[in-house]
């Protein structure tokens, strides 16, 4: 009984001091005060601190969005054009097209875009090619990383992450859709579906799981958000997020134990949308 335990002890020591070890030290610091050399014991200041801080709670406000709106939409595109693409004569080539996005880093990303996004007073020549086209059809230039209100910056930020994402949810989906019996859908059709009952009726039931898991991954990516919001806005006009939150109380002000707080938070907001995703994974695998 001992042998597999050394032959997994490697593993187990290397989760251990690399993920469990910083954990709990984040723990501990979240319970102390600023001051990184001599640390006291402040209890959860540093937690009531973020759900009374406005900064804090429209970081939050934002991953709200974020988690509603860039899962909706990356989602709903993925199926949408994994449906599409499947029908279509050049499906390999249109696929590698849609997929390609989220095969550049979101630092090259973020410079495309910021050229698709910029702005310059009205009068002056529009550079950027959303401002250039708008600007054809003799309407005025829009600041689309430099609009808080209604949150115009923040959905523009979406957008590209959707635009990245999208080509990921529609490979897994369209694994799913081959693996549907044509024999089924070909029978619906025999007995008179049309086309859209076809595809509410069998098509989307029998992609549920796959949904779930895809629906999933977006929710923990939405949370998780830093790298675009960082590059594009670094959290201003009202695109902060919680991850840049925590980065700007680390190192820009120093302060280490509302930094771990806020990691204590986003970790236990994500802890159980995986464990949902565990469970579900080992329901599909009991059920197999």
């Amino acid at each position: 009984m001992v042998r597999p335990w050394l032959w997994l002890a490697p593993a187990l020591g290397f989760l251990g001091f690399f993920l469990i070890y910083p954990t709990v030290l984040t723990v501990i610091r979240s319970l102390q005060g600023k001051d990184s050399l001599h640390p006291k014991f402040v209890g959860l200041t540093n937690y009531r601190w973020f759900f009374t801080n406005s900064d804090a709670l429209g970081a939050l406000l934002n991953n709200v969005l974020w988690l509603v709106f860039f899962t909706g939409f990356t989602v709903g595109m993925g199926l949408l054009v994994a449906v599409l693409v499947d029908r279509v004569r050049f499906e390999s080539l249109a696929k590698s097209i849609i997929f390609l996005p989220l095969a550049i880093s979101m630092v090259a990303a973020s410079v495309i875009w910021k050229f698709m996004y910029d702005y310059k007073p009205a009068g002056t020549a529009q550079t950027g090619t959303l401002n250039a086209l708008i600007g054809s059809v003799g309407l005025g230039p829009v600041g689309w990383l430099q609009s808080p209100g209604f949150r115009l910056s923040t959905f523009a930020l979406i957008a590209v992450m959707v635009w990245m994402w999208t080509g990921f949810a529609m490979v897994i989906i369209s694994a799913a859709l081959k693996g549907i019996d044509p024999g089924l859908l070909e029978a619906a059709r025999m007995d008179g579906a049309n086309e859209w009952e076809v595809f509410r009726k069998i098509t989307l039931p029998l992609l549920g799981p796959t949904l779930t898991v895809v629906s999933t991954t977006m929710v923990i990516t939405s949370l998780k958000t830093f790298d675009i919001v960082y590059t594009l806005t670094n959290g201003n006009y009202s695109t902060d997020v919680v991850a840049n939150l925590m980065v700007k109380e680390m190192f820009t002000f120093g302060d280490f134990g509302r930094a771990s707080a806020v990691a204590v938070i986003l970790l236990l907001a994500i802890l159980p949308i995986m464990g949902f995703n565990i469970r579900k994974f080992r329901s599909q695998e009991s059920m197999s």
